[in-house]
């Protein structure tokens, strides 16, 4: 039985069904009992727990063949990210406990950076589950190309998406989610000991003016990539309501200046399936 934090979201949402669909048991880790009747009704077995209460989530993990760590994410954190840290602790004492056979967590690209920035929080949660004596696997997937749902309004209305990501021509990793479910599931159903780190990233690098080149296709009118000025990001995002942007900036310059990056440019990473060009299509399709 494999036991999934959050199936609500895109990954988790991937990897469960991925399991379900290869006839795995599967028990859906999560908060709310109306969603939990879906994952039911898929199947699943239904634990509830909130991702800080260790007693609930060693009680979601017991008797778990392996367990997919998934964090909620963070966007406007407190210095030092004590939200972060909070849940940590949790789902530490809670492996702790339950000690379940295998450990697969969700990362992030740019978690082994020596730069605070917003994927910190991701280091962090590295550092504490390398401390446990259960087998670790721990996935970096890159840049999620579903980021670009922000875009789908202005690309549609304006013929313009607005890129953080600067030069708008420079490619970077980008991955599909449902290469990080599907990996996900291949990677919790092996047998593994010790700790092993795998990165993620799709068929080709992707840059904005890739993605705007995507909507084009999609909407069948001329799109543009314009980049944002780096000098208006704090305002910009503190109008948006943040109230500690800095780790978001750091971020994104981490990415634009190079050391946001896979270890050897990538070349030893796995390469997704999905083109970007597809989930472009498919978010224009939704949206």
């Amino acid at each position: 039985m494999y036991a999934i934090t959050g199936i609500t979201g895109q990954v988790g949402g991937a990897l469960a069904r991925q399991l379900l669909a290869a006839g795995e048991k599967v028990r859906a880790v999560l908060r709310d009992a109306r969603k939990g009747e879906d994952w039911a009704a898929q199947g699943c077995e239904v634990a509830l727990a909130e991702m800080t209460d260790a007693a609930a989530l060693a009680k979601a993990f017991a008797g778990a063949t392996a367990v997919f760590i998934l964090p909620p994410s963070e966007f406007d954190p407190e210095p030092g990210y004590p939200e972060a840290r909070v849940v940590i602790a949790a789902v530490v004492q809670a492996l702790q406990a339950a000690r379940p056979g295998r450990v697969l967590a969700l990362s992030t690209i740019g978690a082994d950076a020596a730069q605070d920035n917003l994927l910190s929080q991701r280091t962090l949660l590295e550092a504490a589950l390398r401390d446990l004596p259960l087998p670790l696997t721990i996935l970096r997937p890159a840049w999620f190309v579903e980021n670009a749902a922000w875009d789908v309004a202005s690309a549609r209305d304006a013929g313009v998406i607005h890129s953080f990501l600067a030069p708008t021509d420079r490619p970077v990793p980008m991955v599909a989610t449902a290469d990080i479910g599907r990996v996900a599931a291949e990677l919790i159903r092996e047998d593994w000991t010790g700790q092993r780190v795998v990165e993620l990233e799709g068929p080709r690098r992707v840059s904005p003016d890739d993605l705007a080149a995507a909507f084009a296709a999609a909407l069948g009118k001329p799109v543009r990539a314009e980049p944002v000025p780096r000098e208006t990001w704090e305002g910009l995002f503190r109008s948006q309501g943040m109230q500690n942007p800095m780790p978001r900036i750091r971020m994104l310059d981490g990415f634009n200046e190079g050391w946001i990056e896979f270890k050897d440019g990538g070349r030893h990473a796995l390469k997704g399936r999905i083109e970007a060009a597809e989930v472009i299509a498919g978010l224009v399709a939704r949206g």
